[in-house]
């Protein structure tokens, strides 16, 4: 009788022999999924999620794993969930678009960020990184007329195996054809991430650091920075500690960026502060951001080392790619 190691080898190699030229599957791919979900999988192993249902205020990220299979992220404010029901893991979003608010879901004025197309060409698996393109329109709840068109390209690239890994967003606004737009004066928008409960410095005893070498809330709340990261423990193991580092590329405006950051777990990059950001046919606003999702507690030096590294990167061309026959 043939032990189980042989008749595996010869089951192999007659599967060899009936498929020559079966191809090897990429390391990282971008997974369709039912209900509107794309999951992100390094060998197999999901790293993050991309949540587009148009039933959503909008779309968001969750989970977040680096090695461990506990998401650095969460859903909602720990203490207060009903109004904080915005707080989407990683999201996207602005509270200040023409007058309407994309940021809470219960403001007075308020506007949802609407997935309306994920193509068959936007997807991209290859052993270096996963990535989707979509399409959102940003629209007025109260007369559905959309005030702000957003192309989004979202590419998933391991560093180090699932120890380290970077989420690379990049976006592209225009406004509908014969209108402007205007993202307004505020410290909410447009790139957030709600940590983990057991991150934040107030409940779990974690850390805030800018790229500044500046600490936590009271030093670091709305500072200019390069980057800033979040870290702290996620599980009780002696290793179980892990973190995400939020960049800001130097093509977007007003760069150096304020970060809005909070002792209670989330932390956001400042698109337009101070400043309103118009956006026309004309002049359309393109933008490049990352998280460094980590194990570890992240040093200065760890952190400034990758946000060079994504700084060096070329800069993707949105546009869609044809079809492959």
């Amino acid at each position: 009788m043939l032990k189980l190691p042989t008749l595996l080898l010869i089951s192999t190699t007659t599967a060899l022999a009936q498929l020559p030229s079966a191809k090897p599957i990429p390391h990282m791919q971008a997974v369709p999924l039912p209900h509107h979900i794309t999951s992100f999988q390094l060998d197999g192993r999901e790293l993050t999620a991309m949540h587009f249902d148009p039933q959503d205020m909008r779309p968001f990220c969750y989970p977040i794993r680096a090695s461990k299979d506990v998401s650095l992220t969460r859903m909602g404010h720990p203490h207060d969930p009903l109004t904080h029901s915005h707080h989407n893991g990683v999201w996207v979003s602005h509270n200040m678009v023409n007058d309407l608010d994309f940021w809470g879901d219960y403001a007075k004025k308020k506007g949802r960020i609407v997935n309306v197309e994920v193509s068959r060409e936007g997807y991209e698996d290859t052993d270096d990184y996963a990535s989707m393109r979509m399409v959102n329109h940003w629209i007025s709840e109260a007369d559905k007329s959309v005030q702000l068109i957003e192309i989004r390209r979202t590419e998933i690239r391991p560093i180090d195996g699932a120890k380290s890994w970077f989420m690379i967003i990049d976006l592209e606004f225009s406004p509908p054809k014969g209108k402007t737009a205007t993202l307004g004066a505020t410290g909410f928008g447009l790139v957030a991430v709600r940590m983990a409960k057991s991150i934040g410095v107030h409940d779990g005893g974690g850390r805030i650091l800018n790229s500044e070498g500046q600490l936590n809330e009271e030093a670091v709340f709305r500072k200019p920075a390069r980057w800033c990261d979040y870290s702290g423990r996620i599980t009780n193991d002696a290793d179980g500690f892990g973190g995400i580092t939020l960049m800001n590329h130097p093509m977007n405006p007003h760069n150096p960026t304020a970060f809005h950051v909070r002792n209670d777990g989330w932390m956001g990059c400042c698109l337009s502060l101070d400043t309103p950001v118009e956006v026309t046919e004309e002049k359309k606003l393109r933008l490049r951001y990352a998280l460094w999702v980590h194990d570890g507690v992240a040093t200065q030096a760890e952190s400034e080392a990758q946000w060079q590294k994504f700084t060096a990167m070329p800069v993707v061309d949105l546009a869609l790619k044809p079809a492959k026959k």
